[in-house]
């Protein structure tokens, strides 16, 4: 901190109204009066810690850094006087105990069969808004039942007599080998779900040698995550562009200081969708008389976390912007959230290692077509107008959302896709179990891949080509229904999971 004077929790305890509020964090004290409107999350959660420590309502949806990199220097007062300051008493309301005890009643790992089987899961154990946080998606979400729908519009066409004793599944990204065609994508606010937050996908990633792409909203802090990856692990970063220039240029010359092989640069999120469930939490939380709607950057305040820690971002962020990033890194720059061939072409044309052709997990624009429909017309075009062929090392594709099993990666890399990146599941995943869940849907997918390589013929990734899969029927944008009932009907699935009975001890 730019000033270490020691303060007591006394002195701190006297500054708790608006007029002058005070919080201590991580056993350091700030002065955040003038930042109570422009609070992200809105100035009511801030004054309830007024005078007090905060560090418990912080850690979840903040990196440790946040607070020291947003608020000026002469706000950060000094180092908080060991114990003295005032202990902030923590109730555990009904709703959380009964949270509790189904968490204490979760199906055991080894009854988790599939990707689907974690959500079903995560939805009993969440709290409600965190659930809220990760499973919204823009207005009616019908993208994001599409993005995993449109996978169902894919049917195989398997070859036989194919000598598959022995099958890889493992391929190379960006120059890096990983041992299967998927990369843990970016999602944010990792702590809602789990206390270790994205440790817990570094860690996994690294136990199954996988690529994670961190976050740039990621509840740990960025070189936390770094630290925490094992010698020669690789990870990507993504990046949400700030308006202001210098903090972006810093973030992406640290980013490849300590190591980071690829800068993902986020461009369909000039604006948040809305994000309605996530919404309505926000509505609950809070005493509708007292939200104040906007701050003085005009960013609506009501909006749910989503919007509220997201004000930062770019939206003036245009083609004319890619020979600067390239003035500043030599990493392989890849924009993420393409949904178009026409800009797939221009990425190409100005040298760019490749795109995400992704609609952001269906939480930005409604009714924006899925990632694998977009991957076929890339392919198509790009190789009519420029001699391409997929996938392609100068230029590499890669798809994401709505991926539940191998069989949709499987599609994917049929078409093109170099390889493909799974979020909301490892979100599930590690919000129901921790690490240990990370780690089960790693090795369910890799089960599923040494399966379904077998028996469409395909002993490696090299031998899955498109003849193989029968896409013509992709681009029948028929609306998802919020349930298949079909499937609710007849299959016995974790969908409507059911909590262990505890039996009493005698």
């Amino acid at each position: 901190m730019a000033n270490k004077q020691v303060i007591s929790g006394k002195e701190v305890a006297k500054h708790n109204t608006r007029e002058s509020c005070w919080i201590i964090v991580h056993g350091k004290v700030y002065d955040v009066t003038d930042f109570l409107d422009d609070h992200p999350g809105g100035s009511k959660i801030i004054l309830k810690y007024a005078g007090k420590d905060a560090t418990e309502e912080y850690d979840p949806i903040h990196p440790p850094d946040a607070i020291t990199t947003h608020l000026p220097v002469e706000k950060q007062l000094g180092l908080l006087e060991p114990d003295t300051a005032e202990k902030v008493e923590v109730i555990i309301t009904d709703t959380e105990k009964a949270r509790l005890e189904r968490v204490s009643r979760r199906p055991p790992l080894s009854e988790v069969l599939n990707l689907h089987d974690f959500e079903a899961v995560a939805k009993l154990v969440m709290p409600e808004k965190a659930w809220a946080y990760y499973s919204s998606a823009a207005d009616d979400e019908i993208t994001n039942r599409e993005n995993h729908a449109a996978y169902h519009r894919v049917w195989f066409r398997p070859r036989v007599m194919i000598d598959v004793t022995t099958v890889d599944w493992s391929t190379t990204v960006l120059g890096h080998r990983t041992s299967m065609p998927i990369y843990i994508t970016a999602t944010a606010l990792g702590k809602l779900g789990h206390p270790d937050g994205e440790l817990n996908f570094t860690r996994g990633a690294a136990k199954h040698n996988i690529i994670q792409m961190i976050p740039t909203l990621a509840s740990c802090s960025f070189d936390e995550l770094v630290d925490a990856a094992q010698p020669g692990q690789v990870q990507f970063l993504q990046l949400y562009v700030n308006k202001d220039r210098d903090m972006t240029k810093r973030i992406v010359q640290h980013a490849e200081k300590r190591g980071i092989k690829a800068l993902f640069i986020t461009v369909d999120a000039p604006q948040l969708g809305r994000r309605e469930k996530d919404m309505r939490q926000k509505f609950d939380a809070e005493d509708p008389s007292e939200v104040k709607k906007t701050g003085s950057d005009g960013v609506d305040r009501s909006q749910g976390a989503a919007r509220a820690i997201s004000s930062f971002i770019d939206p003036g962020l245009q083609w004319s912007d890619i020979p600067w990033f390239k003035g500043i890194t030599n990493m392989p720059l890849i924009l993420k959230g393409v949904q178009r061939w026409e800009d797939a072409l221009k990425a190409y044309d100005l040298g760019l290692a490749g795109v995400v052709l992704s609609n952001h997990g269906g939480r930005q624009l409604d009714f924006a077509r899925s990632g694998i429909e977009v991957l076929v017309e890339v392919v198509n075009q790009l190789g009519k107008r420029r001699g391409l062929k997929f996938p392609n090392e100068k230029f590499q594709l890669f798809v994401d959302g709505g991926v539940r099993r191998a069989t949709d990666v499987i599609k994917a890399v049929a078409l093109g896709a170099t390889a493909v990146g799974i979020g909301r599941p490892f979100l599930y995943a590690h919000s129901a179990y921790g690490q240990e869940g990370v780690e089960h849907a790693l090795q369910v997918l890799r089960d599923e891949f040494e399966m379904n390589m077998r028996l469409i013929g395909a002993p490696t990734i090299k031998d899955i080509v498109p003849d193989m899969v029968d896409a013509s029927h992709l681009g029948a944008h028929i609306v998802a229904v919020p349930e298949d009932r079909l499937y609710g009907a007849n299959y016995d699935s974790m969908q409507s999971a059911s909590l262990r009975e505890i039996k009493a001890k005698l």
